[in-house]
């Protein structure tokens, strides 16, 4: 592989493809199921099959969860929408073409900014969002020498986001990637689980010398089942186009596949060697006419999206960078800080428990927060209880949340009083306590007034020892400071 001297003569150019399979109860154009893992060809009928004299249906959820993608990426939604064959022969492809659209795609344009590492923002642009049907799946079973088919997913609604070549690093190009997740995931318009190929991605990827104006030759790397399988993937692409423009030697433009065992890609056929799709306006679906009353009411229906989230929560509630980008990786998560950051003014804590303790909770319970037994006002309390004084952060978060989480209905204040965890605050109560650590330590008493102030904490230790933990720290240390130096 290139040296590093060498790729930094080079510049990476990425344009992805991600489909992202729709959450609708039956087909893009059929009433059968979607539902993912049933028997193999359970799912089917004869117009998914393409039998002669059926016809298609548009399905009128499918065409609204497009919108939805569009008007969140801020494209411009097409009202007049024609269906296209796209004609090609694959066994997993019962038609022997597939339905979609060509020159008119339901979504035009678009933005979708990207956090980077650095923490700044990068805008990529969208080329289009389009409506299409998925094809079924080839299974080749181990020991077999026959493939086998399955078309329960053929006709699955699938919307296509096409991106402009404006990705430069294989790192862009997962943060893109995770950025489709969250929305597609908070517009509830695909669960985004790449596994179950929900949501899929090819990358298109060239090379050109830092400097230069036009773009190298382009391949396509498909068979990508994880942001981390798309890394592998581009990363191998720039270092083999590379090689082989440092040999002397021209990059092909062609299809491959990557191999997630050795990560590597391999050719599969040369863009040349496809076939002509010879498109053409679909015969039996009429034209597909979106109203403005229509639109305006979807308009309606858009929830909070996590880059208006991220915004809020560091301008509204005065969060970190971190903080707001951990809060709003998952919808949930952000709607429970929010309905939480109703219930107290303290943000910051509220998103340190949420960061911390609950996220530990929620990991290791296996738990959603829909079935999380503590709800945001028992957390708000708690939280009040710290910023009164009643109780320590430490108290709280080992002592009394592990109660809440096995008894929900007691409040906060009363798991306190029950286990005897309320702060002493009173000075007339824990000077005495004070005084009798000092007297207990006069050695050290005599080394910290002759200079080692760090025994500070030892003394602290003593004194909530004494106290049963129920010391004040704040009061504690603040009578510990006086008695020491005078």
């Amino acid at each position: 592989m290139p040296s590093e001297e060498i790729k930094d003569k080079y510049q990476l150019v990425i344009g992805l493809e991600v489909h992202a399979q729709l959450q609708t109860e039956s087909k893009i154009f059929a009433a059968d199921s979607t539902e993912f893992g049933n028997h193999p060809n359970t799912q089917v009928s004869v117009i998914t099959l393409g039998h002669p004299g059926t016809l298609p249906k548009i399905n009128k959820k499918a065409v609204e969860y497009a919108i939805k993608m569009g008007l969140a990426c801020n494209s411009e939604i097409t009202r007049t929408n024609i269906f296209s064959r796209k004609n090609y022969f694959y066994p997993d492809l019962p038609k022997g073409y597939q339905i979609t659209q060509d020159k008119g795609p339901i979504c035009v344009g678009g933005i979708v900014p990207i956090l980077l590492a650095d923490g700044t923002e990068k805008q990529i642009h969208l080329n289009r969002v389009h409506l299409e049907e998925d094809a079924g799946k080839s299974l080749h079973l181990a020991g077999e020498q026959d493939t086998a088919v399955d078309f329960n997913r053929a006709g699955t609604a699938l919307i296509e986001i096409v991106t402009d070549p404006d990705l430069r690093s294989s790192e862009e190009a997962t943060a893109f990637l995770a950025e489709i997740k969250k929305l597609v995931k908070y517009l509830e318009i695909c669960d985004g689980n790449m596994e179950e190929g929900s949501l899929r991605c090819d990358a298109n990827v060239s090379v050109m010398r830092k400097g230069a104006t036009e773009y190298g030759k382009k391949v396509e790397v498909k068979n990508m089942n994880s942001f981390r399988n798309v890394a592998r993937a581009i990363e191998y692409e720039f270092d083999r186009q590379v090689e082989l423009l440092e040999k002397g030697e021209e990059v092909v433009s062609e299809t491959r596949t990557f191999d997630a065992n050795s990560f590597t890609t391999a050719s599969m056929r040369t863009k040349e060697d496809l076939n002509d799709y010879r498109y053409f306006p679909e015969p039996d679906l009429s034209p597909v006419v979106i109203s403005e009353e229509w639109l305006t009411s979807i308009q309606h229906q858009m929830p909070a999206l996590p880059k208006e989230l991220f915004h809020k929560f560091m301008d509204e509630y005065s969060l970190p960078v971190y903080d707001a980008a951990f809060l709003t990786e998952e919808k949930d998560l952000a709607l429970w800080f929010v309905e939480l950051c109703s219930k107290t003014t303290n943000y910051k804590s509220a998103s340190n428990w949420i960061m911390g303790p609950i996220k530990s909770s929620l990991n290791e319970l296996s738990l959603s927060l829909a079935d999380f037994p503590i709800r945001p006002q028992t957390i708000a309390e708690l939280i009040a209880l710290i910023d009164e004084g009643k109780i320590s952060f430490s108290v709280a978060s080992q002592k009394i949340y592990p109660e809440l989480l096995q008894n929900s209905g007691e409040s906060p204040e009363e798991v306190a009083h029950r286990l005897n965890l309320i702060q002493e605050s009173d000075e007339d109560s824990l000077k005495p306590i004070v005084e009798s650590v000092l007297k207990e330590n006069q050695a050290k008493v005599a080394e910290y007034r002759s200079g080692k102030k760090g025994l500070m904490g030892m003394f602290m230790g003593q004194v909530m020892k004494k106290s049963q933990g129920k010391a004040d720290p704040k009061v504690a240390t603040r009578i510990l400071t006086e008695l020491l130096e005078n």
